[in-house]
């Protein structure tokens, strides 16, 4: 059996949550693999991120976000409100605020201080409830889904813009 693994870059954009068709790039990695029966595994390594597999919609609001992505949003955040203020939920806690603050790297979770930068729980529980991984069928050297069947990255941390990493890795013979 053989193993093909790529790392890509995603950027966020903050302010609301991100998504990212990534299914060009999980198009060309199983091409770039030569590994044509077999499965495809994409992945988030951030506690803030979903991978999930959905069709492709036209219609795109204003935000540039799909119709399917805005509904999504409008039902999590039905179950899991945005976390805009301190007792929405419990965490972060004192002790997760002093942990970061003791980080050489602070300033970049915590600009100036601003423990409202943390201020993330909703994104954690999104990602955890639409997960961070598919698993996808490779058959003849291509992705195995139907034509409208698209991948995407989501990152759900509203708090600033980021570069991410996504990993896909290709499986088979």
């Amino acid at each position: 059996m053989a193993v093909y693994k790529e790392t890509i870059q995603v950027k966020s954009h903050g302010g609301t949550p991100s998504y990212i068709n990534i299914t060009p790039d999980v198009r060309r990695v199983i091409e770039e693999s030569g590994i044509k029966e077999g499965i495809c595994v994409v992945i988030s390594p951030h506690t803030t991120c979903s991978v999930f597999f959905e069709e492709f919609v036209h219609d795109i609001n204003e935000d540039g976000d799909e119709f399917l992505q805005k509904d999504l949003n409008d039902v999590l955040k039905k179950i899991i409100p945005d976390q805009t203020s301190t007792g929405i939920y419990t965490y972060p806690g004192e002790e997760h605020y002093k942990a970061v603050e003791s980080w050489p790297d602070a300033e970049a979770y915590l600009p100036g201080g601003d423990r409202t930068a943390l201020w993330n729980c909703d994104a954690h529980l999104k990602a955890t409830i639409i997960g961070s991984s598919q698993t996808f069928d490779v058959t003849g050297g291509k992705l195995g889904v139907g034509t409208t069947g698209y991948v995407y990255f989501a990152d759900f941390d509203r708090t600033r813009e980021r570069t991410r990493r996504c990993i896909i890795t290709v499986m088979g013979e």
